[in-house]
């Protein structure tokens, strides 16, 4: 096992530039009383610091896809002996493998790897998120990943997503909006809400559930955004 961690340590990125990394935002034309002309970008991105973020957000992005982030050392073990579990039952039912990768995992995919299906891409992306947790604070971490996603579209970043469909600034989202956002990143065409409400719902309600597991909001809220109709503003 050393070997094969040496041979893949001394063949992948550097994972240093996340410590000076500088998103891609949009350039704003203004006219001469202050009025927005045009909005130029490849991107539809509004970086937003961690200290911004509101814990409803962050709280269902960790629900949905890392409960155990500030516990772990960049590898979810524990979430990985389930995984390779329910995977054995999958592959013997034909369903869909799951995934065990953390936030730092994803985190060190979006940049420095590609999308590619394999081993080899998962052994550089954990050694990877090792080395990314031992340079940067888990809300360094965190701030990257939430500005960096991409969460359908054409909205990369909590921030323009909640603009793009709720027409709200991150502050003013609730809970089941949160969910909903959180609830992209696995798929964020198949779960656009714009192009597929039923199962849009679906997924929210599954990142609500989580949020109630892991006590982030008691029964009584829970029931109530369980039942929430998906209210979206382009």
């Amino acid at each position: 096992i050393f070997g094969i961690l040496w041979s893949y340590s001394n063949n992948i990125p550097d994972y240093k530039i996340l410590k000076n990394y500088k998103p891609p935002v949009s350039s704003k034309v203004y006219s001469g009383d202050g009025d927005l002309v045009a909005d130029f970008s490849k991107e539809k991105r509004i970086f937003i610091p961690f200290n911004s973020i509101p814990k409803n957000v962050i709280n269902s992005f960790l629900s949905a896809e890392d409960k155990n982030f500030f516990s772990h050392p960049g590898v979810d073990a524990k979430g990985v002996l389930i995984a390779v579990v329910n995977n054995i039952s999958n592959l013997l039912s034909s369903k869909r493998l799951e995934g065990a990768s953390t936030i730092t995992q994803q985190l060190a995919k979006n940049f420095l790897l590609t999308n590619e299906v394999s081993i080899n891409r998962k052994i550089k992306e954990a050694i990877l998120a090792f080395r990314i947790e031992r340079a940067l604070s888990k809300e360094r971490i965190l701030e990257l990943y939430l500005n960096q996603i991409y969460l359908g579209s054409g909205a990369y970043g909590v921030a323009a997503a909640s603009l793009e469909y709720f027409d709200k600034s991150i502050q003013d989202l609730d809970y089941g909006e949160a969910a909903l956002l959180a609830a992209l990143p696995k798929a964020p065409s198949r779960y656009n809400p714009y192009q597929n409400i039923e199962l849009a719902k679906f997924r929210r309600n599954l990142v609500l559930k989580n949020l109630y597991d892991n006590n982030y909001i008691n029964l009584q809220l829970y029931q109530n955004l369980q039942n929430e109709k998906i209210n979206v503003n382009k």
